[in-house]
């Protein structure tokens, strides 16, 4: 299987399945005597783990990483950062009503169509497990670039939104609450629907924003590497990912351009900022703000039709422990691939200065 590195100059490659012993990463390209706060790694690893309130799966994971390579004293040496983070509270019977069964909407039957062969517990590598690693590697990404300050948080589920714009809103609370919504009021309602929602068996989807402020301008490449562009394979490639819009995104398409365009003050800077902190896609110095779209998640506690490998349909009900919406443990995620992606251009950048 290919697929599983991202990233030219700071790269993760990661490994490990659901229910395996472990997973984990190797990230290749991380500058040397960057000193490390390893209780923010451990801090971003908390926020995406499973078991953490009562509207994300109970699966019970300390999820703490351990560094094998590449960190001496405290300081990155410049070599391989290898790490693992064990499965402490794999529940492998939960998936043997699943083993001759493909749930709709998974990667069961493509997996099992492509290889001949799937890890049937949990999803084995297509679980959203994989994405600890990239937490870890997006943790040690914003220390490398310290100055960018990356902040993502839940903007709306289902149909509830916020209905503010993100400079109204206070980043410092946006882990106050399960959803991981800075507008109290708003988060609130979000955790209601939740629960309603996970009492039905059923699952429900959202969107998270990020912001990238303090951004130096020139990140990005022509062409084929621009910034926007990688930006937006790195959330396409999270789990339950179905789109991604930066800057006025698909609103956009219903402005004229004497309504869209940023007109420039004599510092440098925009008096607008539709386009989303890029322009030709390289960083202008503005803030780059973005939107990801989250599909719900496809087991249900409910009775659903599957198909079998004896090519007949079965009725059949989800078992084991799922979140009813992926989106609030999505956050930390959506920051961490933010950060390799910035983090890439900017090593990039220094080869030119």
């Amino acid at each position: 299987m290919s697929g599983n590195s991202f990233g030219k100059i700071f790269k993760i490659t990661t490994f490990g399945e659901s229910h395996g012993l472990a997973i984990g990463g190797i990230i290749d390209g991380c500058p040397p005597n960057i000193k490390l706060d390893l209780e923010a790694i451990q801090n971003d690893l908390d926020r995406r783990k499973p078991g953490q309130s009562s509207i994300v799966t109970q699966r019970k994971e300390s999820d703490t990483v351990k560094f094998l390579s590449g960190i001496f004293e405290g300081k990155t040496t410049g070599t391989s950062i290898g790490f693992i983070i064990e499965n402490e509270n794999q529940k492998s019977k939960d998936y043997t009503h699943i083993k001759d069964n493909f749930r709709p909407s998974h990667a069961d039957y493509v997996y099992q169509e492509k290889y001949g062969i799937r890890d049937y517990r949990g999803g084995g590598r297509s679980s959203a497990r994989e994405t600890a690693s990239r937490v870890v590697a997006g943790a040690i990404a914003k220390q490398v670039i310290k100055d960018i300050k990356i902040n993502a948080f839940t903007s709306s589920v289902g149909n509830l939104f916020i209905d503010k714009p993100y400079q109204d809103l206070d980043f410092s609370k946006t882990d106050s609450n399960a959803v991981r919504c800075p507008d109290t009021a708003t988060a609130e309602k979000m955790i209601a629907k939740i629960k309603a929602i996970k009492k039905e068996g059923d699952t429900i989807g959202g969107t998270i924003t990020c912001v990238a402020q303090n951004m130096p301008i020139g990140l990005g490449e022509p062409v084929f590497d621009k910034l926007h562009a990688e930006l937006g394979k790195a959330m396409l490639s999270i789990n339950a990912v179905k789109g991604f819009e930066y800057g006025s995104g698909f609103c956009g398409a219903k402005m004229k351009g004497s309504e869209h365009n940023d007109l420039h003050n004599p510092d440098g800077t925009t008096k607008s900022n539709l386009s989303g902190g890029i322009q030709g896609g390289i960083s202008n110095g503005m803030d780059i703000y973005f939107r990801v779209a989250f599909k719900p998640v496809a087991t249900l506690i409910q009775k659903q039709n599957v198909l079998t490998k004896q090519a007949t349909i079965i009725e059949s009900q989800g078992k084991g422990r799922h979140d009813p919406c992926v989106v609030p443990r999505a956050v930390p995620i959506v920051e961490a691939m933010a950060a390799l992606v910035l983090v890439d251009f900017y090593l990039q950048n220094k080869m030119y200065n």
